[in-house]
């Protein structure tokens, strides 16, 4: 992906958010062609110059201290998020190759962790949102992952181009927006992964929600909320996640969902793990038709 052209966009979408009467500045006659802040005026709010605001808009200042970092931010009114997407972008750490990366490995260690986790559904995330690793109840509760192939198991294909994710998800929109904004903090990391632009251009290509999304320029860590799925075996389950970086690699993410004591989700998670134990007891691999997210690899126009 153009680093540069990313950090443009970026910051082209924060200025549209924000007006010059919010930061005092007077507007004179004339209708304005773009929404939101022009350039001279960020930098002016900012105080440097013109000339060096374009030059950093156009990522041509990699040598950009952090104090103008910190000034264009607090202007542009960025999240914490959204500050470290910035330094990403106009500070970027220098690589020599642009090669496709190594293959995660799980340690057996975590693994065993995560079995362990008889009442939690529990799942590791790696780079560009794949699943790598996941327990009995998360296999239960999302997916068949075992029976998927490990492409399959990436949480942005299997929002946007798995129908049956909209009938999981009641709030659809929340999760795909959500989906995106973590992979777009992801491209400011690793703005040279041949992966991620590969699997950019798949769902941009055939999903024009996510085209949309992605378009916003919005950016979130992935770290903790509440979402609210519908299992079509109990029905409705609202958890908690929790997301915990993994020692050892940063790519690395655990993910729980819990649910809130003596809730009606609750219930349904504790119906949902009893017949998970009693089909894993039974030897056999679960029904894919038990699973309705997705159930297999979507069809592609």
């Amino acid at each position: 992906m153009d680093r540069r052209a990313e950090l443009t966009e970026f910051l082209k979408s924060r200025r549209a958010r924000v007006q010059p009467e919010d930061l005092g500045l007077k507007v004179f006659g004339g209708r304005r062609r773009v929404p939101g802040l022009r350039r001279e005026e960020l930098a002016q709010a900012a105080g440097v110059s013109a000339d060096y605001y374009v030059r950093l808009e156009q990522g041509r200042t990699d040598n950009v201290s952090q104090e103008i970092l910190d000034a264009v931010a607090d202007v542009l009114g960025l999240t914490v998020d959204e500050r470290k997407h910035l330094a990403r972008l106009a500070k970027p750490v220098r690589r020599t190759t642009r090669r496709r990366t190594a293959t995660q490995r799980i340690r057996p260690g975590l693994q065993r962790l995560l079995d362990s986790m008889d009442d939690v559904p529990a799942f590791v995330l790696g780079r560009r949102m794949d699943v790598l690793a996941w327990n009995q109840l998360a296999a239960a509760l999302i997916a068949d992952f075992a029976s998927l192939a490990p492409t399959e198991r990436n949480v942005p294909r299997m929002v946007f181009l798995d129908p049956a994710s909209r009938d999981f998800y009641p709030d659809w929109d929340a999760v795909a927006a959500e989906s995106v904004d973590y992979l777009r903090m992801y491209a400011g990391r690793y703005p040279d992964d041949p992966e991620l632009a590969e699997l950019v251009g798949e769902l941009s290509i055939h999903s024009p929600e996510f085209r949309e999304h992605w378009a916003r320029h919005e950016v979130k860590d992935k770290s903790f909320g509440t979402k609210v799925l519908h299992h079509h075996l109990v029905g409705e389950i609202s958890v908690r996640y929790e997301t915990l970086q993994l020692p050892g690699d940063p790519d690395q993410l655990l993910v729980t969902y819990t649910v809130e004591p003596a809730s009606a989700s609750e219930q349904n998670l504790r119906l949902l793990a009893s017949w998970a134990a009693a089909d894993h007891d039974a030897g056999g691999p679960a029904d894919r038709e038990k699973s309705r997210f997705p159930t297999q690899t979507p069809e592609l126009p």
